[in-house]
């Protein structure tokens, strides 16, 4: 853990010279360092009111209810700040038929051609066309100098100027205190961007707060004009106070993008077989990578609760890790000191499958892609009696009870045992629960399905009395890792039992709306010749083939190399964030409902099942150094960000004395060494 004792505010100081008035609340937050004057004023705030949706109708002109949007007549609109983001709502103005102009330090003149905006490299130049609407698309960093740059005496008295800063009472103080008292106000925030909103601005957040606004109708009109914009793109208007936004939304996104962040930095990759989960996080990504470094540490420099965060965030990922090393501290030291014996032949045991892994892994690692096997087997709407299966289900946990309720559905006889007695589950299930696994082997079941966890997988498999069972029986598992279960299947079963390693890459929450277009991977590790034996593999597939998976054929050891890393990483991540046990706000952005859908798509998978990705994946720790690498990276990036502003606050003018002083000296230094007194004659 890196602390600041500089950035407590629990710390007293010796007084220092103020902060510029405009130095950003998170640096004003600091104890030792006290704001100017004209900061401390109090400052109106609005009451909070319950929120206020607006939904946008199919018909923006139509006027027949209140909440619908109203008539979009043309607007001038001044840009200021036309990069990636005031480009994105450019698109959209254009579209709408509003006259658009803009003005950048930069000069996007060819791109705002392109778009059909007018460019302006000088500000006096755009704000004698007098623009009704200055649209504030800065950066949070940048917007006070920008603002105060602005040749305001330039522009008509009654301006609306707006913002769309992902931080309010900080743009809402801004534009109090730097605009005259004539020009109406508008706080808003579009709660998403060129990524989030590529398809459309439907159904996505738009908050704002009627900052000021004059009461002639002109005004009002012309706000409501404005907010009609987004109205009519089917953008759900929230009215809310800056205050109430911050408390809801600041510490939402500055999360949202951290994590996003973290995961960039991995370089993640989608793979043939992604889960729903990993899926989530490569989304993720996606929803956060195209935005600036800027936005992220005006995020982190405008929350006063960011450093919480972000120690939370630290804290949260020590505490699991310290679980899964508490976990295999307990192992190791069972193995070395319970049951010495067994340790040389565990450690061999062990080595040989993590050799196996690594030797199949590096020969496939070769392949240019993994071609999806599409099963066709007797797929239909029912199953008759010549594919129906007699499936003992070991292990009848939350995961056996979810395979039992389709295998069951579909008229398939399902058998049960697991060491808990689940005989009441299993009675609504309408299966045949058996507390004593010789009864359960004695029905003589095709397939035997192991539904155990990872931990205990090669305890029962070893505790099974093979002698009651028929010798040509199936045995199917369906673990999160492929290789372990592969090797100990052909280690410890009789020859003359056929061998299938799976497994359905979802589970009771990603696959409680059906089973449709999930990935189960299967891989036919030893499938008798016989016919009878491989129709009752293909009645096995066909389960899932008939649920609509999306049935890949692919070795464990290609298995494991695409999945077992990253649903490591998405478990750790889907835990970490639940130990911050993060809450749905009333404006989630997408990237938001991004994280809380990965906790709820590993909240309900056991910890075993976690530790066990961690044991029997040879990477694992080596990921976890990397997520860690990444993490302290990013730290790093924001505090040394920070530490720069701080000197520049502090010490600018005297640091660039000093330079000057330093020049000078060198310059002296120069001129003497090369002056005919200092010159030698030999």
């Amino acid at each position: 853990m890196i602390t600041h004792p500089c950035l407590h505010p629990s710390l007293s100081k010796p007084s220092l010279p103020f902060l510029s008035s405009s130095s950003p609340p998170f640096l004003q937050h600091l104890s030792f360092l006290p704001t100017s004057p004209s900061i401390t004023k109090p400052v109106l705030v609005h009451s909070v009111k319950p929120l206020h949706f607006k939904c946008s109708s199919t018909n923006p002109t139509s006027q027949s209810h209140p909440d619908h949007a109203p008539p979009i007549s043309t607007l001038k609109i001044a840009i200021i700040g036309f990069g990636n983001y005031g480009q994105f709502l450019a698109k959209t103005l254009v579209s709408q038929g509003h006259i658009v102009l803009a003005h950048s330090r930069s000069d996007y003149s060819h791109v705002a051609k392109k778009l059909g905006v007018s460019f302006f490299l000088n500000p006096h130049d755009l704000c004698e066309q007098h623009p009704e609407v200055i649209l504030l698309c800065t950066s949070i960093i940048s917007t006070e100098q920008v603002l105060r740059t602005l040749p305001l005496q330039r522009l008509k008295r009654s301006t609306l100027f707006v913002d769309v800063l992902s931080v309010k009472v900080f743009a809402r103080n801004l534009l109090l205190d730097a605009l005259p008292p004539d020009f109406d106000i508008i706080c808003s925030h579009p709660m998403f961007g060129p990524q989030s909103a590529k398809q459309s601005w439907k159904d996505l957040f738009f908050v704002y707060e009627k900052v000021r606004i004059g009461n002639e109708s002109s005004r009002v009109q012309r706000c409501e004009q404005f907010l009609g914009i987004f109205q009519s793109e089917g953008c759900k208007m929230v009215e809310m106070s800056c205050q109430e936004h911050d408390k809801l939304a600041a510490g939402s996104q500055f999360m949202t993008h951290t994590v996003g962040r973290v995961l960039d930095m991995l370089g993640l990759e989608s793979t043939p077989i992604n889960t729903k989960g990993y899926e989530t996080l490569l989304d993720l990504v996606e929803n956060t990578c195209g935005d600036s470094f800027d936005l992220y540490y005006g995020l982190f420099l405008y929350n006063k609760s960011a450093l919480e965060m972000v120690e939370r965030l630290d804290l949260a990922f020590d505490a699991l890790r310290n679980e899964l090393f508490g976990r295999l501290h307990h192992v190791v030291r069972k193995q070395l000191f319970e049951n010495g014996e067994t340790v040389k032949s565990v450690h061999d045991s062990s080595y040989q499958n993590g050799a196996a892994s690594a030797f199949s892994s590096n020969a496939l690692r070769s392949q240019d892609v993994t071609i999806p096997y599409e099963f066709k087997g007797n797929i239909s709407e029912s199953v008759d009696d010549s594919s129906k299966l007699k499936v003992a289900i070991v292990g009848f946990g939350n995961f056996g009870q979810f395979l039992a309720k389709t295998l069951a559905r579909q008229g398939h006889s399902v058998l049960a045992y697991s060491r808990t007695d689940y005989r009441d589950a299993a009675q609504k299930l309408g299966v045949s629960f058996f507390s004593d696994a010789n009864d359960l082997c004695e029905e003589h079941p095709e397939v035997i399905l192991l539904c155990t966890s990872i931990l205990s997988t090669e305890k029962v498999l070893k505790s099974m009395p093979f002698q009651r069972l028929k010798r040509s029986t199936l045995f199917v598992d369906v673990l999160s890792v492929k290789e372990f279960p592969r090797n100990l299947f052909l280690q410890h079963l009789p020859p003359e039992f056929d061998i299938l390693c799976t497994h359905p890459m979802f589970g009771p929450e990603s696959g409680k709306n059906g089973w449709n277009e999930l990935p189960f991977v299967f891989d036919k590790v030893r499938i008798g010749n016989d016919e009878r034996r491989v129709a009752r593999c293909n009645s096995f597939l066909d389960i899932f083939a008939r649920e609509g998976c999306q049935m890949v054929e692919m070795t464990c050891a290609e298995h494991d190399w695409h999945a077992a890393g990253s649903q490591f990483i998405t478990h750790t991540m889907g835990r970490v964030l639940e130990k911050l046990q993060l809450e749905s706000t009333p404006i989630n952005t997408k990237g938001y409902e991004t994280l809380l859908k990965l906790v709820e798509n590993t909240a309900g998978d056991s910890f075993e099942l976690y530790y066990g990705l961690f044991m029997y994946n040879v990477n694992a720790m080596e990921q976890l150094e990397r997520m860690d690498f990444a993490f302290e990276s990013l730290k790093k990036q924001l505090f040394g960000r920070l530490h720069g502003v701080l000197r520049k606050e502090l010490f600018g003018d005297s640091e660039k004395l000093e330079v000057l002083q330093e020049k000078s000296v060198r310059k002296n230094g120069a001129a003497l060494s090369s002056s005919p007194e200092s010159v030698k004659i030999s």
